[in-house]
């Protein structure tokens, strides 16, 4: 289990994002934490966007290479989970990832 206490933004943990309705992206997956280091510290609480090794060319996803695999950060299907959901800490994007997440948030949120 997790140490819900040192999750930091931009790492990649294992989430079990079951149970998922309609469209939303299911199953246990890694996935990115976006949410603020500041905000993982004091609420029980993150938000995540899921990756998914299935490629598409959309404007909200970030395509990236993680533990040498090829896959995408799936900004569109951004959500927030309780820690309890968090399995196993995978590791950090890169660097060049993260200034892609973060002006691909910035387009999305704030044109």
């Amino acid at each position: 289990m997790v140490d819900k206490h040192q999750v930091r933004r931009f790492e990649v943990h294992l989430i079990s994002l079951d149970p998922a309705k309609g469209s939303e992206i299911r199953k246990t997956r890694p996935c990115i934490i976006i949410s603020p280091d500041e905000m993982n510290k004091h609420i029980r609480t993150v938000i995540i966007a899921p990756m998914t090794s299935a490629i598409k060319n959309y404007p909200t996803r970030v395509t990236t290479t993680f533990q040498g695999k090829k896959g995408q950060i799936v900004l569109d299907q951004i959500r927030t989970v309780d820690k309890s959901r968090l399995i196993k800490n995978l590791g950090t994007i890169s660097s060049t990832a993260e200034e892609k997440v973060l002006k691909t948030l910035q387009e999305m949120f704030a044109p």
